[in-house]
């Protein structure tokens, strides 16, 4: 995937367009962003979700038609500077690529 290091974009600080540099950051995985938001039973238990009694699907065994495997690509994480008010802001969501490179236009 070919981005340009400079893109003209609106910036949520300046209420205007203006130009943006382009740096490409990790993505953060929900565990590492979150680390209590979601997931089974321990992460639950830590947050004190939980009482006396069943414990409905969350006592269930693990697995049941769940995919497995790894996913080939990663989503990418755009970090745009504001050449103007040298702020920073993300993009909303990611575009699956193996490869990212930047070229100049």
């Amino acid at each position: 995937m070919k981005v340009p290091k400079e893109k003209k974009r609106h910036c949520p600080f300046c209420k205007k367009h203006t130009n943006h540099k382009v740096e490409l950051s990790k993505k953060r995985t929900v565990s590492t962003a979150h680390p209590l938001s979601r997931g089974g039973k321990i992460r639950a238990k830590l947050r004190g979700r939980f009482g006396s009694g069943n414990k409905g699907r969350y006592s269930k065994p693990p697995g049941g038609g769940k995919m497995t495997g790894k996913k080939q690509t990663k989503k990418t994480d755009f970090r745009y500077t504001c050449t103007v008010c040298k702020k920073a802001h993300i993009q909303n969501s990611g575009i699956r690529a193996k490869k990212v490179e930047f070229i100049a236009y």
